[in-house]
């Protein structure tokens, strides 16, 4: 079913298949059967289809092509007048969390009381829950209750299953993603798919026992999962909550910086710990170069499926979402959850020498994940650093988050507001280096605070090579291994186009320093390598509106960055990635993208759990994700190429309805709640029934309470019973 004009190749390309050999036939795979059965000619259509872009030719961005309007082919075009789609420009400071639409950036008067309460996603839990003692024994032998009768859960199981737990689901075959995967679910009796793992057995004396298949685990849900990494038990957060976890590095740093301000030393040249017990040049060596595309950082939508899912893809290194210090130290389970990684985040990132590769690196020894913060203090970053770098074994690097734009990040002195305070900056890292062992410090910065005022050249300036010119430049030097810059200010936010002049500027600037660095060997203003990071060599990697391949070898040969960082970009197609490693445009059919979505609700709940909450958890995630994935326009309906992340798709339709369903950007078409409904598709002039594909395909019907607002819209969803 392929349109007209749309230049495809016969190769198939392979896709590594996450899933298990014996895994049940998927709700993906039974769409595109029917469509298949309702289109027979559609059977030879490859799975990623590669397209030639005509990039080159001058006139194809010239005729007729309105800036910021991406062309779509007139037979794909909607001529309907009342369309709903409009020509708005999408807000993405909303979407990324940085927009006016945020609590966390309304003056405090205007906020509601108590938590941020201005996306409430309702509630995805059993009307009245099993108490944890009989979540995981046989209904004849559970495990002691601490609370006795004074219990507010339910001990009963039989009356438990009976009333209070919403039926099985039968997405997925009816079959448990995590018992499929583990050979046992931890949620034992709360699993929505409680069927595929549990049993009835008769006893000697006649009575009838329940009782869950395989080899459930009894152990805490903070213990360390079989295929997840950086899980820090209950124990050490409730250390750190009562302030018992001890950080010696970090209490001794900081009292030395206290005496020296106490004493009135208040030069920056003089802010240097002399016995750090790991001086930069001894910790572990890095490698960012053309073979390892980054995956940004991502609030909300970094999640750990998502990263699964674009390492899966063929992304080389990833982030943990941004957490703050403070939540950290104090042992909040909900910023720790984001310190997990996959165990696919622990292969060594692609390796091929074509780039400057310091002396020392050790390939194998090397893995993809990093985890990033937000600190607003040194001492509060020191013992962020010391309590990752002790509890969490699997980390690359330890980057410091100086881009955020958010107003509450910002007023507190953290984020982009550490642009305009330089000195403290330096502080920061210096204390991260001193604490941080073998784990490398990097950091992620804008061009500035202001749009007219770009101060990043000579941040980067200082961070690298301190703040004066002399024999004593080791001493000053902030030891960062990295440092990766947005080519876009603060106030800026995600409005206009990523200024990747401006970042070929600051690459032109690290390069000179590189050059007269070399001048300076063998004599006396020559650089102590005992205190330079990564053997002296301090990678600049570049960030903001990559959305190809052409984008990214772009931005590679002519702004001279090391590696280039992806974030939107992977956000509305993960598969940039994969691009980047074949060196050419992918054109996904909807069926390939509705496996995606498969994928992620599989992996969502092995890392949030097959219950109730769980499935809502994944739900909102996967909803998160899909504020993103409707921008994406299919090549085979674009009239020219390249394709621009900021520009606008006239109003078009799909090749096949499944297509033009993903595209919609009304939100209550990504979740279609009533499950009973159908989805009417239309092929060749023949409808066939199809029930409704996206959240509630894999998830199922959505809990009444569960509400979804995304976060570029005023107007809240919420669950029809």
């Amino acid at each position: 079913m392929n349109a007209e004009g749309l230049a495809i190749s016969d190769q198939k390309i392979d896709i590594p298949d996450p899933r298990p050999k014996d895994s049940a036939t998927t709700k993906a795979e039974l769409i595109v059967r029917k469509l298949e059965a309702a289109d027979g000619d559609d059977d030879q259509q490859p799975p990623a289809k590669k397209v030639k872009s005509d990039a080159g030719d001058p006139a194809s961005n010239v005729n007729g092509h309105r800036k910021g309007i991406a062309l779509v082919k007139p037979e794909f075009l909607l001529a309907r007048p009342n369309d709903q789609r409009d020509n708005a420009a999408i807000d993405d400071d909303a979407a990324e969390n940085a927009g006016k639409t945020d609590a966390r950036d309304r003056p405090r008067a205007e906020r509601k009381r108590g938590q941020n309460k201005a996306r409430d996603f309702g509630s995805s839990k059993d009307e009245k829950g099993l108490c944890s003692s009989r979540a995981l024994s046989p209904e004849f032998s559970p495990q002691d209750c601490p609370f006795g009768e004074k219990c507010r859960f339910e001990h009963d199981l039989r009356r438990y299953l009976k009333n209070w737990k919403r039926e099985d689901l039968q997405t997925f075959d009816g079959k448990c993603p995590v018992f499929t995967v583990k050979g046992w679910c931890s949620m034992g009796w709360k699993c929505r798919f409680l069927g595929s793992h549990s049993a009835e057995n008769e006893l000697s004396d006649g009575r009838k026992e329940l009782i869950l298949l395989g080899n459930p685990s009894s152990s805490s849900i903070d213990d360390e999962m079989d295929d997840v990494v950086n899980v820090v038990g209950i124990n050490k957060k409730n250390d750190l909550m009562k302030k018992q976890f001890p950080l010696p590095k970090s209490d001794e740093y900081t009292k030395w910086l206290n005496d020296n301000i106490e004493k009135g030393n208040r030069d920056d040249n003089r802010a240097l710990y002399r016995e750090a017990p790991s001086l930069p040049s001894e910790k572990r060596k890095v490698y960012f170069g053309p073979e390892t595309p980054l995956l940004a950082p991502l609030t909300t939508q970094g999640n750990l499926p998502f990263r699964r899912l674009c390492v899966q893809f063929g992304a080389q290194l990833t982030y943990s979402e941004m957490a703050m210090g403070l939540p950290l130290i104090q042992g909040k389970k909900s910023e720790w959850a984001l310190l997990r990684a996959h165990h696919s985040e622990l292969s060594p990132p692609t390796f091929q020498a074509k780039g400057h590769v310091v002396e020392g690196y050790d390939t194998p020894k090397d893995f993809k994940f990093g985890a990033q913060i937000a600190g607003n203090q040194p001492w509060l970053a020191m013992k962020t650093t010391e309590a990752l770098t002790s509890l969490c074994s699997h980390l690359r690097v330890v980057d410091l988050n100086c881009g955020c734009p958010i107003d509450l990040v910002c007023d507190q002195g953290a984020g982009s507001a550490l642009l305009d305070n330089p000195s403290k900056l330096e502080k920061i890292l210096r204390g991260m280096n001193t604490v941080s062992g073998e784990v490398p410090i990097t950091v992620k910065i804008r061009m500035g605070t202001k749009d007219a005022r770009p101060t990043a050249i000579k941040l980067i300036d200082r961070l690298i090579y301190g703040t004066e010119q002399s024999q004593a430049v080791d001493d000053l030097t902030s030891g960062v291994a990295a440092i990766t810059l947005h080519g876009r200010s603060k106030q800026q936010r995600y409005s206009k186009s990523a200024d990747w002049q401006y970042i070929a500027e600051c690459a032109a600037l690290i390069k000179q320093h590189r050059e007269n660095g070399d001048t300076l060997t063998d004599t006396i203003k020559e650089t102590d390598a005992r205190t330079q990071p990564n053997a002296g060599k301090v990678y600049f990697n570049g960030n903001g509106d990559c959305y190809s391949h052409i984008d990214y070898y772009n931005h590679l040969d002519h702004a001279s960055v090391d590696a280039v960082m992806i974030g939107r970009g992977a956000l509305i197609k993960p598969w940039i990635f994969e691009e980047i490693a074949q060196g050419q445009y992918l054109d996904k059919s909807s069926r390939e993208r509705l496996e995606y979505i498969e994928q992620f609700c599989r992996y969502g709940m092995q890392v949030w759990g097959s219950d109730e909450q769980g499935i809502g958890t994944t739900r909102r995630f996967l909803l998160e994700w899909l504020n993103f994935t409707h921008r994406y326009v299919p090549l085979g309906i674009l009239e020219h190429l390249p394709p621009n992340i900021q520009e606008r798709a006239q109003p078009w339709r799909g090749r096949d309805e499944l297509e033009t369903l993903m595209a919609s950007e009304n939100y209550k078409d990504w979740i279609k709640i009533r499950f009973v409904g159908f989805f009417l598709c239309f092929v060749l002039e023949r409808y066939i029934l199809l029930t409704c594909p996206d959240s509630e395909m894999f998830l199922g019907p959505a809990h009444k309470d569960f509400r979804f607002q995304p976060k570029h819209k005023s107007n809240s969803y919420e669950a029809e019973g």
